[in-house]
């Protein structure tokens, strides 16, 4: 039975590695600060980290317009619903952003270029 899932991880490791599929970075943490790099495509936004296990804290968002026109990035907190940021970004331009995330977690989206909510809680 050992074996089974010995070769289903190397199985797993292997089609990971052909597929060219990456794992997301850690957020990197700089004298308090933590940064957190987001690209807006068309409908969408792609984190180069993983927002996952993130705590309340400073946080600087950079925003990269990848969409090919003018979008715009919401930040929001769920709960209280205060804006934090609130900002257009040119085609091809990045915004950066550093605001104080409490315990309630963040959400973000774009009004002009539609997208979801995207939430995302913090850990205790």
């Amino acid at each position: 039975m050992k074996i089974k899932h010995v070769l289903a991880s190397v199985f797993f490791g292997a089609t990971v590695l052909l597929t060219g599929i990456s794992l997301a970075d850690v957020p990197t943490t700089e004298n308090g600060v933590t940064t957190i790099h987001l690209s807006e495509y068309n409908g969408y936004f792609a984190a180069d980290e993983t927002l996952a296990g993130l705590k309340a804290g400073e946080y600087e968002f950079i925003v990269e317009n990848k969409a090919g026109k003018l979008v715009g990035f919401w930040l929001q907190d769920p709960i209280t619903k205060e804006f934090l940021e609130q900002t257009p970004i040119e085609q091809g331009e990045s915004i950066t952003t550093r605001v104080t995330i409490t315990d309630n977690g963040f959400r973000y989206k774009c009004p002009i270029n539609p997208t979801p909510w995207y939430d995302v809680g913090v850990s205790k």
